[in-house]
């Protein structure tokens, strides 16, 4: 039997080993060369793709998706699909996720590779139903992971539940790396056994033996393989796909694909790669540890940096240890988007608090309530107590059926800055992430202050302009600001279509960027002194200066391992001051506000 291959080095290549950072202009040669070599599909959109092209490139993620579309006439269209969630990080009204899909299936998307964190067939249902709606191919996505209740029997009975709902296809996703070769050949087998529909593996190389588990996955009867140009391939990626076409040449399982253009390819990508030299993760190696904490290269990364901004970067080998613990008392969930998120900010918050669950997160509140589905274990007693004792209500309901519709808010939110439903869906999904991008391509978002920091410019405000610098003459093109922090905001620049990024420090006359000095926030003092649990990006204010609140009210939202979080007041009176602005970056010993 023909190995079929899906190639994942234009999604989960670069999301893993770049922190999703490759521009879409990067991967269209390579991608043009990839329609050549006949594989099964490529998977180029979805996961961490979508967030990103708003909040840091400055792309429409449809755009990108519209030029792929373009480039494979032949080749099948790949995303990646968090069932409910869909390519956020909470669960979205039904009328979103249908209106979602709807929206990709029309500009491009083939096969929509469908999963839930929690494998909890409720979440998938609706996503399932709508792909088949818009006639495209639905593949169900097992979450594996290890655990004491999680077994191939219990894998084999979900696969049944995505059969049983019209899913087109299965596949085994293994977003860390640990399923074994031996583990591999089992659960393959069985779901080809008990099962029969075609199916995939999908698997990290971060622990070490992931070339090894296709092997044995492919002699055990599996369909489709995902693997990675050598160019962005292993560490926290996937083993490579040259070196699988060549093992497999010669033998009942030859892919008959053609190495040379891969090879033209891996230079092509090879290149560009250095161009993300800085978001190269220094976890993106094999890191056997994956095979306790089971956590995702990505989010060691995540991790990594949440820890630096608290100064307690020692404090990791703390923080693996302690996920494991948290895990087990959430009931075992399977460490993905965005369980894996939840499970390590917790973890996070419990070594710097040196008390476990001193401070739960909104999240983490909203995993024990059941608002995020069925976690394959009970959650741990006490916790459930805990959240009861406040007053909290745990549900058992599918947790979509508590939403009300969104789409028809989203549309009347979002005019005048939204042009088209593709826009719409943006804002529905990502808010004001959405709307800053739609605005500033809207508008023009530099200020005649920014401009003059670029040496002999002479041109009125404007996205492209023309300047002179000793003696030679440049074409400028502003694409979009990057996120700022404090009166720094990176810009990528466009120099003679060459693309650059530079970072404009703001003028201390610019009223719109406050200087570090306004910026600055007060130590955390005072008995009314208003903190963030974790340092991340203060994202609303929910009150202003003069509202009476009580304890427990909602005073902030500030997100952080991008997971929203509630900031709560600890005592209740009066706004009294505040100190942070919306967007402005917040850590966990300075004060938000002043409660009086």
């Amino acid at each position: 039997m023909m190995i079929k291959i899906t190639e994942n080095s234009l999604r989960d290549g670069h999301q893993s080993l770049l922190a999703t950072r490759m521009r879409t202009e990067d991967m269209v040669e390579a991608a043009q060369l990839f329609e050549q070599v006949g594989f099964h599909s490529v998977e180029v959109w979805g996961g961490a793709t979508y967030d990103t092209c708003l909040r840091y490139l400055k792309e429409d993620p449809f755009e990108r998706l519209a030029i792929f579309k373009e480039i494979f006439k032949k080749t099948p269209i790949q995303m990646l699909l968090r069932g409910q969630n869909l390519i956020g990080y909470r669960h979205y009204a039904d009328d979103v996720v249908r209106e979602f899909i709807r929206l990709s299936a029309q500009n491009g998307v083939d096969i929509f590779r469908i999963f839930d964190a929690l494998n909890d067939i409720r979440n998938v249902e609706v996503s399932i139903q709508e792909v088949k709606k818009q006639g495209k191919h639905a593949q169900g996505a097992i979450c594996y992971t290890t655990s004491p209740v999680h077994t191939i029997q219990s894998f084999v009975e979900y696969g049944k539940e995505l059969a049983k709902r019209g899913c087109d296809s299965l596949a085994i996703k293994d977003m860390a790396g640990l399923i074994t070769p031996n583990a591999t050949f089992e659960l393959v087998k069985a779901l080809k056994e008990k099962i029969g529909l075609p199916l995939a593996l999908h698997t990290h190389s971060t622990a070490g033996f992931a070339f090894g588990s296709h092997l044995k996955a492919i002699e055990a009867g599996v369909d489709i393989v995902d693997l990675a140009n050598s160019a962005l391939s292993e560490g926290t990626s996937h083993p490579c796909t040259q070196s699988m076409v060549a093992t497999l040449q010669g033998t009942q399982w030859d892919t008959k694909l053609d190495l040379e253009i891969m090879e033209k390819a891996a230079e092509i990508l090879k290149r560009n790669r250095r161009k993300y030299k800085k978001f190269e993760s220094e976890y993106n190696q094999i890191d056997t540890r994956v095979l306790v904490n089971q956590i995702p290269g990505g989010m060691i990364s995540n991790m990594a940096n949440q820890l630096k901004e608290q100064n307690a970067l020692d404090k990791m080998d703390e923080v693996l240890k302690e996920i494991p613990n948290v895990r087990k008392d959430f009931g075992y969930p399977p460490l993905v988007t965005p369980s894996s998120q939840i499970v390590g900010t917790q973890a996070v918050l419990n070594v710097l608090a040196q008390t476990r669950y001193k401070t739960l997160t909104t999240e983490s509140k909203n995993i024990i309530k059941g608002y995020y589905g069925k976690t394959p274990a009970p959650i741990a007693k006490e916790l459930l107590e805990r959240i009861q004792a406040e007053g909290e209500e745990v549900i058992t309901v599918r947790p979509a059926d508590r939403l009300e519709p969104e789409l028809q808010k989203a549309r009347e939110e979002s005019q005048g800055f939204a042009k088209s439903e593709t826009d719409v869906i943006s804002y529905a999904i990502f808010g004001g992430i959405a709307k800053k991008f739609l605005c500033e391509r809207n508008e023009n978002c530099l200020s005649p202050e920014a401009l003059t920091t670029f040496e002999g410019a002479n041109a009125p405000m404007s996205k492209e302009f023309t300047i002179n610098l000793h003696g030679e003459t440049y074409n400028i093109k502003i694409e979009g600001s990057g996120t700022k922090d404090e009166n720094v905001r990176p810009f990528f620049v466009r120099v003679n279509g060459d693309l650059k990024e530079v970072l404009i420090e703001s003028s201390e006359k610019d009223s719109k960027t406050p200087s570090k000095k306004s910026d600055s926030l007060p130590q955390a003092n005072l008995p009314g002194h208003i903190i963030s649990p974790m340092p991340g990006n203060l994202t609303k204010l929910k009150v202003k200066v003069g509202d009476k609140i009580k304890e427990g009210d909602v005073l902030a939202i500030v997100e952080a391992m991008k997971m929203e979080n509630q900031v709560l007041a600890t005592i209740g009176g009066e706004i009294k001051e505040i100190y942070a602005k919306e967007g402005q970056q917040i850590s966990a010993n300075l004060a938000i506000m002043l409660v009086e």
